[in-house]
């Protein structure tokens, strides 16, 4: 299995961006799929989490500003991000999970400055 994030770039502050995370397998195959980030100095922390059959969870300081989506037939999970902070930057890391195995794709970069 594996897992190619894309779409980080540099925003401004308040800006939005859209991280995309394909997969090598239906992402209907995964139990959990989400998002972590890292931001520089940091520990790697969930960002938001949607199960098989579409429940999410967010972490706090994500709620209302982020939304994670997937689309089972482009094997794709997405991250909206509005109303983004310069604390939100870091490197976002895609990840799933299938039954006992974890899989985590690259990530990329996501930089929220003026």
């Amino acid at each position: 299995v594996q897992l190619q994030a894309s779409g980080g770039g540099l925003v401004q502050p308040g800006g939005s961006l859209k991280v995309s995370c394909v997969s090598s397998i239906s992402t209907g195959s995964f139990n959990l799929m989400a998002w972590y980030r890292q931001a520089p100095g940091k520990q790697r922390e969930l960002v938001a989490s949607i199960d098989s059959i579409g429940l999410t969870n967010y972490a706090n300081s994500m709620k209302g500003r982020f939304t994670i989506s997937r689309y089972n037939a482009k094997k794709t999970v997405y991250l909206q991000m509005n109303g983004l902070k310069p604390e939100d930057t870091a490197v976002y890391y895609c990840y799933a999970q299938l039954d006992r195995n974890v899989y985590w794709g690259r990530g990329t970069q996501v930089t929220v400055s003026s």
